[in-house]
């Protein structure tokens, strides 16, 4: 059986002969306000050259995640074949939300007894994340991230992975349109829900480095901005910030409430699950590549981040659950939250953050493996390349 967190990390491509710091990764229309680099030989030409030769065919040992010489345009030969596995494994794993029945979560939101007033804030205040939470990582992704990547191979992942966050904002709406909820309530929740707010105005800078018309790698620290982003995105945001609303909607549907609403979540945690450990094979190749990043400084900066972020997932925890419900509680979250921390750190290569914290919620390991005959709550049959639109009317 697979487990959620323990996906086999990709095999670190051996670097070669750094080649030059180069600018932002061409092919971009946003402009550049400060001056760029000579372009090498090779190296990716702007939008109104693409067209034009290159000068000299693509040698695989020019590629690099940030800073290559390679053509950005150009995908073979192939050095990250990680990148390229993922982004197929990724396209087999295709699901569009009305494919999933809500009937019967219709029904159960409105009976009035059908759940209970802290059930019903958990449904809602996950929604009120979740609907803009998605679309912050799309933006980081496609006005930010792709532009400073100089490998196709990732590129190619990333630009699948903002169409799966595309659909994930399609499935919380979908999910909050069919349960007939204020969509004013929800969809502002990041502006006036303060556990919800505090998560997003963390992640906004690390937004704003990234999508800064200016920005570009080539120098230490603007790699180390970048690294740093990415490490955000990758470990905090996908990887933790996201796991309190999974357990609580999948807790749900454990106890055969909300199936519908439960089952997108499964889906949408098997997605999350491989953008955070593309992003941490992405992470560890730059590190890799760039061995003069990762000081002992900038390690003591990135552990603060997972403290930091530790700290207000709990915090959302104890806001969408003051009370015990479906058999869990604030205080089962810490633990969780602590041990969730601990992978990401392992999986960057840092130290762990909590010595010995146990996971309390074993469960969650088999959400992500869909591999089976039916999904935990027998709805529908979960194994399948690429799901057809189906009529559940």
């Amino acid at each position: 059986m697979l487990q959620w967190d323990d996906v086999e990390p990709a095999r670190p491509v051996t670097a070669g002969t750094p080649g030059p710091q180069l600018a932002l990764a061409q092919g971009s229309a946003e402009p550049i306000r400060t001056p760029a680099a000579t372009p090498a030989p090779g190296r990716a030409r702007a939008p109104d050259d693409a067209g034009t030769a290159s000068e000299g065919r693509v040698r695989m040992e020019d590629k690099r995640i940030i800073n290559g010489r390679a053509d950005v345009n150009q995908l073979v030969p192939f050095k990250y074949k990680w990148a390229w596995d993922k982004y197929l494994s990724a396209c087999a794993n295709h699901w569009m939300p009305q494919e999933v029945n809500m009937s019967r979560d219709v029904a159960l939101w409105k009976d009035p007894n059908g759940l209970s007033e802290d059930e019903r804030r958990v449904v809602k205040r996950n929604l009120g994340f979740f609907v803009t939470a998605d679309s912050l990582a799309a933006n980081n992704i496609v006005l930010g991230t792709y532009r400073q990547i100089t490998a196709p191979e990732c590129r190619q992942f990333l630009l699948r992975q903002a169409f799966e966050e595309a659909i994930h904002t399609h499935a919380y709406q979908y999910i909050v349109e069919s349960l007939g909820l204020d969509e004013g309530e929800i969809f502002n929740a990041y502006r006036e829900i303060p556990s919800i707010r505090a998560k997003d105005e963390f992640l906004l800078p690390f937004i704003e480095v990234l999508t800064d018309p200016g920005f570009q790698t080539g120098t230490p620290d603007a790699d180390r901005a970048l690294l740093r982003s990415l490490i955000v995105f990758a470990c905090l945001m996908e990887g933790l910030f996201f796991y309190v609303g999974f357990v609580q909607i999948l807790a749900l549907g454990r106890q055969n409430k909300m199936t519908g609403a439960a089952e997108q979540y499964q889906y949408i945690l098997r997605d999350e699950s491989m953008h955070c450990n593309f992003g941490i094979d992405m992470i560890n190749q730059i590190k890799l590549e760039n061995p003069g990043l990762w000081t002992a400084e900038f390690r003591a900066e990135i552990r603060q981040l997972f403290l930091t972020a530790v700290d207000l997932e709990y915090r959302y925890a104890e806001d969408t659950m003051p009370r015990g419900v479906l058999g869990l509680n604030a205080a089962m979250f810490k633990d969780y939250l602590r041990y969730i921390a601990n992978r990401r750190a392992q999986q960057i290569g840092m130290e762990t953050l909590f010595p010995e914290q146990e996971n309390p919620f074993p469960w969650m390991s088999e959400m992500i493996d869909l591999k089976k005959e039916r999904n935990f709550f027998e709805t529908r049959v979960l194994e399948y390349q690429s799901g057809g639109a189906l009529n559940w009317d």
